[in-house]
């Protein structure tokens, strides 16, 4: 039941870039829901990838 819970306080999270709500990953390993669609989310990870380099 924790992760109904995750997910209801990542969708009111004001501020998904400050708080990385778009981290979060399904129990299964796939990228599960985000509120401003899967594309956004597949966008800010590969962002984040990016700057490891």
């Amino acid at each position: 039941k924790a992760f109904r819970a995750v997910g209801s306080a990542n969708g009111k999270n004001p501020v998904a870039i400050v708080l990385p709500c778009h981290r979060v990953v399904a129990s299964n390993g796939t990228l599960g829901g985000y509120g401003g669609g899967l594309a956004i989310k597949r966008k800010l990870l590969a962002l984040e990838n990016s700057k490891k380099d």
